[in-house]
């Protein structure tokens, strides 16, 4: 059976090792973290089951050259920049890695450098790296992407993503800066202290290269959204005036300045959730719509059916493009 070094234990981490476990599609060889509250301990028992005979290690080269593993998959942060150095390390042990990185879903616009950088030690090693997930990865690129099969020709695509904050887990309703107050959302925004969404101009401009959007600049933004009644998550307590959650966007545009694609991302406690897709093609018009795609559960999904894909992939520095279906 190939064996896979999970690099980062969290709730997405633990996630992913009880789908591997249930499935059986691989053997957990190793996991890294460098939570000092898990680290020496068995994974098995902090995932709630009986021994698996791995102890969880933060030295990531001594889990490597044990392991030896097929591939890395790897739940660490939502910045390449920041996760570039774990990457690479994985790469230069001779392993795939799929990484839960948000930024890596479409690198060549945010670090570009980084990405050569990759894709270089990428094809040495002759080994696949990719990041994807839910979205980015799925929702606001793949998804509509492959609803464009049906169309000759696309005029202007737009996505807009709805949920529930108070049914997320705790790093997610965190990040999104439940409970804060305006000032102190945007402080923490502007420190990295909280991320919000991380992905909306990666997502476009992967949707972008997938269909042939020709998009060339890209906006974003997001803004907490105020609550005016008192709410109450498993984790926060909110009182009138505090974050409820976020609203964010992206926009491409072309090279004259028209708008090709456009997502919407809203997260705030008590939202219904919905998943939205509309594309305008050159003599109809799509719509999809859904009550709402389980993001962690989906990304778990979604990380585990690329390792069964890579396969199906050549070596370097891959996205969702190399692996999506037909398309307009």
């Amino acid at each position: 059976m190939r064996t896979t070094v999970l690099y980062g234990f969290g709730y997405i981490g633990r996630m992913i090792a009880k789908e591997i476990i249930n499935t059986g599609i691989l053997e957990i060889a190793g996991v890294i973290d460098v939570n000092e509250e898990i680290v020496g301990k068995d994974a098995g028992e902090i995932l709630g089951i009986k021994p698996l005979g791995v102890k969880i290690s933060s030295d990531p080269e001594e889990v490597f050259e044990k392991a030896k593993p097929y591939v890395v998959i790897h739940a660490t942060g939502s910045y390449l920049n920041k996760v570039y150095d774990q990457i690479m390390l994985a790469i230069e042990y001779g392993a795939h890695v799929v990484s839960t990185c948000e930024t890596l879903a479409y690198p060549w616009l945010k670090y570009p450098d980084l990405a050569e950088e990759l894709d270089k030690e990428a094809l040495e090693r002759n080994v696949i790296v990719i990041g994807s997930g839910v979205n980015p990865g799925f929702i606001f690129d793949s998804l509509p992407a492959f609803l464009t099969s049906v169309c000759t020709k696309v005029k202007e695509i737009s996505v807009s993503r709805f949920i529930d904050a108070g049914k997320r887990r705790f790093s997610f309703q965190k990040k999104i800066g439940l409970g804060l107050t305006p000032e102190e959302f945007a402080k923490k925004l502007s420190k990295g202290e909280i991320t919000g969404h991380v992905g909306y101009a990666e997502s476009l401009m992967l949707l972008s290269e997938i269909i042939g959007l020709g998009i060339v600049n890209v906006v974003e933004k997001q803004q907490p959204l105020i609550t005016n009644t008192y709410l109450e998550t498993e984790f926060f307590k909110i009182k009138p005036g505090e974050v409820k959650g976020i609203e964010g966007y992206g926009e491409g545009y072309d090279r004259n300045g028209l708008l090709k694609a456009k997502v919407k991302f809203v997260a705030s406690v008590g939202q219904e959730d919905k998943d939205i897709i509309k594309i305008v093609c050159n003599n109809h018009i799509i719509k999809w719509i859904s009550n709402g795609i389980p993001g962690d559960h989906a990304t778990v999904a979604m990380i585990l059916n690329i390792v069964k894909n890579l396969v199906n992939l050549k070596p370097g520095l891959r996205t969702m493009k190399d692996l999506i279906l037909i398309h307009a």
